[in-house]
């Protein structure tokens, strides 16, 4: 959560608002650490209220703000820290739907504006999904305006009852990868050395190791990779639930897949691979998509939640859970040179069309001055 202060020009009282943020994804805490440096360089002042790991991960500290711990649970004493944060507010901005609702109850009974940015679609099975849609309803309804990464979240917020959801601005942060050209060319032979891909295709998969997020249709496609020569290899980047039954697999059924854990040199291993695998993601805007086409490596991805929005006609796009389509879209790209040059082009074409991060911190500005701006007098 970021508590901000800026001057207004006519002299007005320091704008105070605090934005609420419970852990995340990469793509949300990237997005809040970005959204802070840009406030503070206009003169804003902020404090972020988030678990102590986030703040050590993404250092808001760093970029000038001052940090405050609150825990992700929702205990009494988490929540009195987070009221007493909410106190003097004029404005609250949450990211993420469990952190909007922790919001909305602690501004219960107070008439302050509520913003809400969804950066991705929230996920849940059976008598859990029941639950969510009342979730989703509660936050929408509580929010003064509904901020959409993609336009399948505005639409959902719309059907959820918000009053105002719009599509949000969402640049991406400081991709995680070699800044010159030639610290990449320097850097991908050590890195494929590395991971045992000198003399063989390399295929980059990056997330947190959970059920949604396609690894079983990842790992079915790669037994049909087994009869190409030389036989490509998939690394997995990334740590969850998921890391123990994905590793049986991988030795009961002799996979190439490597799995590599949380890894701090994410962008080395990207531009060191061929192809980029994204097997299925509900994160509207997908940090690896995103990194893949910055890095200009090839991305194959599943046409889920807000990535043909996001990447257009740059990456290979294959059904949500048709392994079949994964493997042969992955053969098709290896076997194709001039496909993969022309997918890096359209890539770089893509990337041109994303918001900046300027353009992120101005929406956000706009849409603070709208909800806080003195009634005109009768």
């Amino acid at each position: 959560m970021i508590h901000v202060s800026s001057h207004s020009p006519h002299g007005q009282s320091p704008l105070r608002t605090v934005q609420v943020l419970g852990g995340g994804s990469a793509g949300s805490c990237a997005h809040v650490r970005s959204l802070t440096s840009g406030l503070v360089a206009r003169g804003v002042r902020v404090t972020v209220c988030a678990p102590a790991s986030a703040d050590h991960t993404y250092d808001f500290s760093g970029v000038g703000a001052d940090h405050v711990h609150v825990p992700r649970r929702n205990d009494p004493t988490s929540m009195a820290v987070l009221r007493a944060a909410c106190a003097d507010a004029d404005l609250v901005h949450a990211h993420g739907l469990h952190s909007a609702l922790r919001a909305a109850l602690a501004l219960s009974g107070r008439r302050v504006p509520l913003v809400v940015t969804l950066h991705s679609r929230p996920y849940a099975e059976g008598a859990r999904a029941h639950l969510l849609r009342l979730l989703e309803r509660r936050v929408a309804r509580a929010a003064s305006v509904v901020l959409g990464s993609s336009s399948d979240l505005v639409d959902r917020a719309r059907s959820r009852g918000a009053r105002d959801a719009r599509l949000a601005a969402v640049a991406l942060p400081a991709p995680r990868r070699p800044a010159e050209s030639e610290d990449a060319d320097r850097l991908r032979p050590k890195a494929r050395a590395e991971l045992g891909a000198t003399d063989r295709p390399l295929l980059m998969a990056v997330g947190s190791l959970d059920r949604h997020r396609g690894y079983d249709t990842l790992l079915d496609a790669t037994r049909a990779w087994r009869r190409l020569d030389p036989v490509p290899l998939l690394v997995i980047a990334g740590e969850g639930p998921l890391r123990a039954e994905l590793q049986r697999r991988i030795v009961s059924e002799g996979l190439p897949v490597r799995l590599v854990g949380p890894r701090d040199d994410i962008g080395e291993l990207l531009a060191a691979a061929d192809l980029a695998l994204l097997p299925g993601s509900w994160e509207s805007r997908s940090v690896l998509a995103q990194e893949a086409l910055h890095a200009r490596v090839p991305l194959v991805a599943a046409a889920a939640g807000g990535i043909p929005e996001l990447v257009g006609d740059a990456a290979e796009l294959v059904p949500h859970g048709d392994s079949e389509a994964l493997a042969e879209a992955v053969e098709a790209l290896l076997a194709d040179p001039d496909r993969r040059e022309r997918l890096r082009d359209k890539g770089t074409l893509q990337v041109a069309t994303w918001p900046t991060e300027d353009e992120t911190v101005a929406q956000v500005l706009s849409v603070y001055d709208e909800l806080t701006k003195p009634l005109p007098l009768p």
